[in-house]
């Protein structure tokens, strides 16, 4: 079983998608950063830095759930977590400040902006070339479905209104329809589910078009 998000969610079991996708949204938008970057202007740099900051928002807040909930809760019910983890990077500071670096960028001194939006990508990659091999296996085969998905509703209750307008269309931009509708089956309600495809995803679309036509340049 394929143990990365690096060509997508396929190899993995359905009931972690959820999580997975977070990572492929994470490897998608460095992407996206690296290639716009170059094309950012101060006329043009304003609904980038917007973008940006409510991306950077939702990967610290990924952050935070794996130190304080996700991690906790595998120490305490996985007997060997702990020692798998000393292999983790724990390089959170390091990516969230390469992002802080972006931002400061885009928000005034834009043409370091490529060369911050490059690093951006390469930590993430990096980082999570490191993460995935280790905590993947643990959710598969360490613990049941319901165990894993006990977890993440801790997790996903910790997002707030704001947090979650942005989370649920973002983690589906560019998902197939079947992948994204049985990732949100496991894990998102019925009704989240409909404003997530309505309202919400015309939204998201709108804050994400600038940076989409940039990067085609």
């Amino acid at each position: 079983m394929t143990m990365s998000t690096e060509n997508g969610v396929g190899g993995l079991p359905v009931h972690i998608h959820g999580f997975a996708l977070m990572h492929v949204a994470m490897r998608r938008d460095a992407r996206r950063i690296a290639k716009a970057a170059p094309h950012v202007t101060r006329a043009n740099a304003a609904p980038v830095a917007s973008w940006f900051d409510q991306l950077r928002e939702v990967i610290e807040w990924h952050h935070r759930t794996e130190d304080d909930v996700l991690f906790p809760a595998l120490r305490q019910r996985v007997a060997d977590f702990a020692e798998k983890e000393k292999g983790l990077a724990h390089d959170h500071t390091e990516l969230d400040q390469s992002m802080l670096e972006v931002s400061k960028a885009l928000h005034g001194d834009v043409p370091a902006a490529p060369a911050a939006a490059e690093k951006f990508e390469n930590i993430l990659l990096e980082h999570l070339k490191v993460e995935e091999p280790i905590v993947f296996p643990v959710f598969v085969d360490d613990l049941t479905r319901q165990q894993y998905l006990d977890i993440e509703n801790q997790v996903m209750r910790s997002a707030g209104p704001g947090m979650r307008a942005f989370l649920f269309p973002w983690l589906f931009d560019g998902v197939d329809k079947r992948t994204a509708a049985a990732a949100a089956a496991v894990s998102i309600p019925p009704p989240v589910r409909l404003i997530g495809n309505t309202v919400l995803t015309w939204r998201y679309e709108r804050m994400i078009a600038p940076v989409v036509d940039l990067g085609r340049r």
